[in-house]
């Protein structure tokens, strides 16, 4: 096995993320993500997003509603586990490079660059690293999905500690960048009647143009 900075790499890549893939597969949680980029993109000028990468995107359920939104949008995706780099790679015309974020490097830039439920499994030692990243492969637009709490806190994550952390992650990305500005937010209720998903607040940010 790779080795890897953090211990939350070694868990991703490892045993705990394959089973993950099969607890979030199919079609209603796909119905779900579509709901859900529906009303990221509905936010943004009619034909701005030709090309978009998503830093952590599993089996690529996240890609597949852009997709569906997007038909011609051009697809890249950054996954640390393997078996999930590898079912993601079979969606057609997706870009999938098997990397931890931080052996990541890419001298292209994309429309809109995101992240969905993955820095809450970041280690928070390591999270400006993954905004810095966020914010250098985006050209325009960055999208950050995730659990929010005002302040940072850990939360046991089926049984394991130091795997799941709570915060402003937005917040403290557009501190760090003050050429970003908030364009919308919004939140995805777990008991929503017709597409159900977990908690999450999406904030759409866009660098200022010059």
């Amino acid at each position: 096995m790779q080795n890897y900075e953090t211990e939350q790499e070694k868990f991703w890549a490892g045993e705990f993320g394959n089973e993950y893939i099969k607890r979030n597969a199919g079609g209603k949680t796909l119905a779900a993500k579509t709901a859900l980029f529906a009303k990221i993109i509905s936010c943004l000028p009619g034909g701005d997003i030709g090309s978009s990468i998503e830093f952590g995107a599993n089996i690529g359920l996240n890609l597949m509603a852009l997709r569906r939104l997007l038909p011609d949008v051009r697809l890249s995706a950054v996954e640390i586990n393997a078996e999930a780099a590898a079912r993601c790679g079979e969606i057609p015309g997706v870009r999938v490079y098997n990397n931890s974020f931080f052996d990541f490097s890419s001298d292209e830039t994309f429309d809109l660059t995101f992240i969905s439920g993955v820095l809450i499994h970041v280690n928070p030692d390591k999270l400006n690293e993954v905004y810095d990243l966020l914010y250098r492969c985006s050209n325009r637009y960055i999208l950050i999905s995730e659990y929010y709490n005002p302040t940072p806190v850990e939360v046991n994550y089926r049984g394991f500690s130091d795997k799941l952390f709570k915060r402003d992650f937005a917040g403290e990305f557009m501190d760090r960048f003050t050429d970003v500005q908030l364009l919308d937010y919004g939140f995805q209720y777990h008991r929503d009647k017709n597409f159900p998903i977990d908690d999450v607040t999406w904030f759409l940010m866009e660098k200022k143009r010059t």
